[in-house]
């Protein structure tokens, strides 16, 4: 687990989806927006990422009951309409904490405590929905090599 650090990210444009379900949902939805992003002509222009609108404690539990807000976005070269349960928007950035997690998703949670102590040592207030960016596809390298960076937008 790295250090957490302060970083300026640029806002996006991004082909999406969000559903209320489980985390489990985030591969297949992730699939399904790249493939709708490839045959659109959108161009993908960076890794998947899942947008997550509950605070660590509220996750837990909705992730649980079924109930959690699972949104993934691909950052793509240009605007297209939507489809169906698939929109196109421009993600907000702004200044972020960041803190990279290495190894298996599941294991986050060390990652994101750190870094929310961190917020909270440094007088800062997260001020929108942190983001999980899925740097490797975990079929194609090992669950200890998976590299995940976290962000959290702060002020």
């Amino acid at each position: 687990m790295s250090e957490v650090c302060v970083t300026e990210v640029k806002s996006q444009v991004v082909i999406g989806m969000w559903n209320r379900g489980a985390y489990a949902e985030i591969g297949p939805m992730i699939a399904k927006v790249c493939e709708y992003a490839e045959a659109s002509g959108a161009g993908i222009q960076g890794h998947p990422t899942f947008v997550c609108h509950e605070t660590p404690k509220e996750a837990m539990k909705a992730n649980e009951q079924g109930t959690a807000d699972v949104e993934v976005v691909i950052p793509v070269a240009k605007a297209v309409k939507g489809k169906d349960d698939i929109t196109c928007y421009e993600l907000p950035g702004g200044q972020m904490a960041k803190i990279v997690h290495k190894g298996p998703y599941e294991q986050c949670a060390a990652a994101y405590k750190k870094l929310f102590e961190w917020i909270a040592e440094n007088h800062k207030k997260v001020v929108g929905p942190t983001r999980e960016v899925y740097m490797n596809d975990p079929r194609q390298v090992s669950t200890e090599e998976i590299v995940t960076e976290i962000y959290a937008p702060i002020a």
